[in-house]
């Protein structure tokens, strides 16, 4: 069986630095690969086993965030990012008609 992707258009903006995007955040991320926000560490934690990573929130729980990413808003409002060369595979412009 083959299937086609429902044309969708979709809200994205392309992340480069915090302030980009509201929901991309400081954050750290252990040698698990378990993402922390910086804003949920205690005090006490020990950060010298994490290293310091971006993060967003995403229905499935927290993905890191890398410089160049999109950060696409989902048909749920949710947002979750999307590496450059697979957003230019899969989307395109929308020109306002």
């Amino acid at each position: 069986m083959k299937f086609r992707k429902k044309p969708v258009i979709i809200e994205a903006t392309q992340w480069f630095e915090i302030g980009d995007h509201p929901a991309v955040v400081d954050a750290w991320k252990n040698a698990d690969g378990i993402i922390i926000p910086s804003s949920s560490l205690r005090p006490a934690s020990n950060v010298y086993s994490f290293y310091r990573v971006y993060a967003i929130e995403t229905l499935e729980g927290w993905h890191q965030v890398s410089i160049g990413d999109w950060i696409i808003t989902g048909v749920q409002g949710e947002h979750y990012p999307c590496k450059h060369d697979i957003f230019a595979l899969t989307y395109e412009e929308v020109k306002d008609e």
